[in-house]
């Protein structure tokens, strides 16, 4: 039986099903954090495979297709996000199980190697493969019918191999990273023995922290592609694996280190997205003056012209969680400034941020800036330019004190402006004191999204800040030669 996938791009899921239509998967992804989870199903029974904390999503989409969710399955205790288990088992009773090595206190049934779950016609059978962490499963997805040695259908292969690379191995610190290191490379090994047609269904990829390089577009693939493609796959019969692994890896959010004690736990179960305040700006500089941290949410071009002192300014899009979780305290009280629409901002903002554990909002500034201007109440700005305004100025002679925000393995493989000062954008808030207070800091990252938060720390801190709103570092030196040339020229 082949497993045929279509991408349903308006959804954001794809749907696989075998000829004889008794296999369905919905697959759902999460583009903030890189993730996918899936919903299995057959004669009207389905699992629900490594769900985010919002499974409500995903149960209102097993309910269009008219399908009982019966099991959660979990492939690894997770580091970027809430599991959704427990609001799955809430709603509908299904059975979680996860792996038995995970320490989970949550009420679950354990499951190691060999460990089979029934849905429907299909025959789910765990396979142990640890390195992306210690207790890691894969799921492999056979019709009940198939002979033990049959090869599976398709493996749902969690944070061990990944469409372009795979899981990382560091994350549980550097005293565990060799050890974890090995077992991925055997487990790599493994996977790659599996026949090329079989379906390769990990839930990191594209924009995963979790992922070792860079994960392909595709969210799916088979082992035969893999073979073909995948840098690190390729690498494992070779003595280049390890830096092929470890190589490329860059900083993952402060968060992740509160994410696997509390899935162990099991966190809070919420039944829907929790309602949140609408607060006017008396209410906000109330909320405020009690410990709240302002966030506002909005364009950075729009906040650098008008906003809230001392509001921290973290774009909604993809990743505002994530540096919410960056660069503030874990669970900090929260208050935000919406870009509009403000009620589709604020369900946006508030799922993002219960999906990583920050669920204290104090609320939203009800009519934004122009409601707290109009109150009376102050508001402050700092001035915008672009990377090739920049490189205009270093043309003529005119070099601005400029501050790369960039990830360190970014100013390695793509190289630093000469002169500039160079801290990550996580590390700003503990080294303020390194930058001059008696010159304008023009701050600058790749394309404009970090720069947007370091100026607004910047701001807030009472420096002379500037920010490179358009345009980012890379490509340097041609384009500064390219206008360099120019000016020479000019008569």
């Amino acid at each position: 039986m082949s497993v045929v996938v279509v991408m349903v791009r308006a959804t954001g899921m794809e749907r696989a099903c075998d000829d004889g239509r008794d296999m369905d998967i919905e697959l759902l992804t999460t583009v903030g954090v890189g993730d996918a989870s899936y919903l299995i199903a057959s004669d009207g029974e389905a699992a629900l495979v490594d769900p985010q904390r919002d499974a409500w999503r995903f149960l209102a989409v097993a309910a269009e297709r008219g399908w009982r969710v019966t099991h959660v399955l979990e492939t690894h205790v997770h580091n970027d996000y809430l599991s959704g288990a427990l609001e799955t088992r809430a709603a509908t009773g299904a059975d979680i199980v996860a792996p038995a090595r995970g320490g989970y206190a949550l009420p679950h049934r354990g499951a190691d190697e060999g460990t089979a779950v029934e849905v429907g016609a299909l025959r789910l059978i765990a396979m142990a493969t640890p390195g992306h962490t210690p207790e890691h499963l894969a799921w492999a997805v056979r019709t009940a019918g198939a002979t033990e040695d049959a090869p599976p259908e398709g493996v749902f292969t969690g944070g061990s191999l990944l469409v372009g690379t795979a899981g990382r191995t560091d994350l549980l610190g550097e005293g565990r990273t060799d050890e974890l290191t090995a077992l991925q490379h055997a487990t790599l090994r493994r996977l790659a023995a599996l026949p090329p047609g079989v379906r390769i269904l990990p839930t990191h990829g594209a924009g995963s922290f979790c992922s070792a390089g860079p994960a392909a577009p595709s969210q799916t693939s088979t082992v035969g592609a893999e073979l073909a493609a995948n840098p690190v796959l390729a690498a494992v019969e070779s003595a280049a694996f390890r830096d092929a692994l470890l190589g490329g890896l860059g900083r993952y959010p402060a968060y992740y280190a509160h994410m696997a004690p509390l899935n162990r736990a099991g966190p809070a179960v919420l039944g829907g997205l929790p309602p949140t305040l609408t607060l006017d700006p008396y209410g906000l500089a109330r909320a405020a003056a009690a410990g709240a941290r302002i966030v506002d949410a909005r364009p950075r071009a729009e906040f650098a012209a008008s906003h809230v002192p001392g509001s921290l300014n973290i774009e909604l899009d993809e990743t505002f969680a994530a540096y919410v979780g960056w660069m503030l305290p874990f669970n900090a009280l929260l208050a935000l400034v919406l870009p509009e629409p403000e009620a589709a901002a604020r369900v946006e903002a508030v799922t993002q941020l219960v999906r990583i554990g920050y669920e204290r909002v104090a609320g939203h500034l009800a009519g934004g800036i122009d409601a707290w201007r109009a109150a009376g109440r102050p508001v402050s700005s700092y001035p915008t330019t672009t990377m090739d305004a920049i490189y205009a100025e270093a043309a003529a002679g005119e070099m601005p004190a400029l501050l790369d925000v960039r990830q360190p393995i970014e100013w390695r493989d793509d190289g630093v402006v000469p002169g500039a000062r160079t801290i990550f954008v996580a590390d700003l808030p503990g080294r303020l004191d390194e930058l001059p207070r008696g010159r304008r800091i023009t701050v600058a990252c790749k394309a404009g999204g970090r720069a947007a938060i370091a100026a607004s720390l910047l701001d807030a801190a009472g420096y002379d800040v500037r920010l490179v709103a358009t345009g980012g570092q890379v490509g340097w030196p041609e384009r500064f030669e390219k206008l360099a040339a120019v000016r020479r020229d000019e008569p």
